[in-house]
């Protein structure tokens, strides 16, 4: 092959109760990347459409991320990479995971290296800990595996892909505001209540055990968050107002998407899921905000090929 085109998933982390350690693959939205060989050494991005982003591998993320991969596995053939953005940038729905994940997979696509994409992680990271300041999974995981995803380690790439109950439809609001991940890091409190560390827990155990029994009451009764939710709920215009519409939508449960400003509702089935978007466009509409509304099912494959 001389190129190879990818579809690079968008994802939502932490899902309520899982911070730092869950996350989602989502399906209708996703970058697209053309990775090229060329008679020049070395890797390259020539072009990014969609986005204002550096053509510079030092301070992008997929540039980084392939530099990784490279220094790694070198090669004498060199590397020009194409970004078409559709996940915007700081949206909370994994665009930096998506550019990262989607250059290394691209790469060893290209390069038709027998790799398994859970040992491309360390690689993606690299490029997801220049955009946040540290090195997180629970975007990269799911981007690049599909379904739902835990990162129980990520220093030994322990990571357990989960089940997807097949009925799970997620509905995702992004209020245009540019919320960057290290800045809503930096408002979280250092210390937390142990009988909120104990209800957060029992949550994501709930959860989890809820997406292998196909649970779907389980699993609305334990997407809540007891952590980082307060804090980075101020953040977003209308928070609140948004999560219980959903909820009177018929949601399972809604929450922050990542660091935000993207809000995510998980439904049964896409009946629900198209109410709860009319419940959020009806009250982000009175505001003076732009914003785009998402409905998609769980992507089980990840990163893929598409040409």
């Amino acid at each position: 092959m001389d190129s190879i085109k990818i579809f690079s998933p968008s994802s939502v982390a932490n899902l309520s109760c899982g911070f730092d350690v869950l996350g989602l693959c989502l399906d209708t939205i996703g970058d697209e990347m053309i990775i090229k060989k060329s008679k020049k050494p070395g890797v390259r991005i020539i072009k990014i459409e969609g986005e204002n982003l550096p053509l510079s591998i030092e301070k992008n993320v997929a540039g980084v991320a392939a530099k990784s991969y490279l220094n790694k596995f070198p090669t004498e053939i060199g590397i020009e990479i194409e970004i078409y953005k559709k996940i915007k940038a700081g949206s909370g729905i994994g665009s930096s995971a998506a550019s990262a994940v989607g250059a290394v997979f691209g790469i060893n696509e290209l390069l038709e290296r027998d790799i398994k994409k859970i040992d491309l992680i360390p690689f993606a990271l690299e490029g997801e800990k220049l955009a946040s300041g540290e090195a997180h999974a629970d975007n990269i995981a799911p981007a690049m595996l599909g379904g739902f995803t835990l990162i129980r380690d990520l220093k030994s790439l322990d990571i357990i892909k989960l089940p997807s109950p097949s009925e799970l439809v997620v509905t995702i609001i992004h209020p245009k505001i540019e919320l960057k991940t290290s800045h809503a890091r930096a408002i979280l409190k250092t210390q937390v209540p142990l009988k909120n560390v104990v209800k957060q827990t029992a949550n994501i155990a709930g959860l989890i055990s809820g997406l292998y029994s196909n649970d779907y009451n389980l699993i609305s009764r334990s997407l809540n968050d007891e952590i980082v939710e307060k804090e980075r709920s101020l953040l977003i215009p209308k928070y609140y107002s948004l999560k219980n519409s959903a909820l009177e939508a018929g949601a399972l449960g809604c929450g922050i998407s990542g660091s935000g400003p993207s809000i995510f509702a998980l439904s049964r089935g896409y009946i629900i899921a198209k109410e709860v978007a009319n419940s959020f466009k009806n009250i982000i509409s009175k505001l003076n905000i732009d914003f785009d509304i998402y409905i998609s099912k769980i992507n089980s494959k990840g990163v893929r090929k598409l040409t």
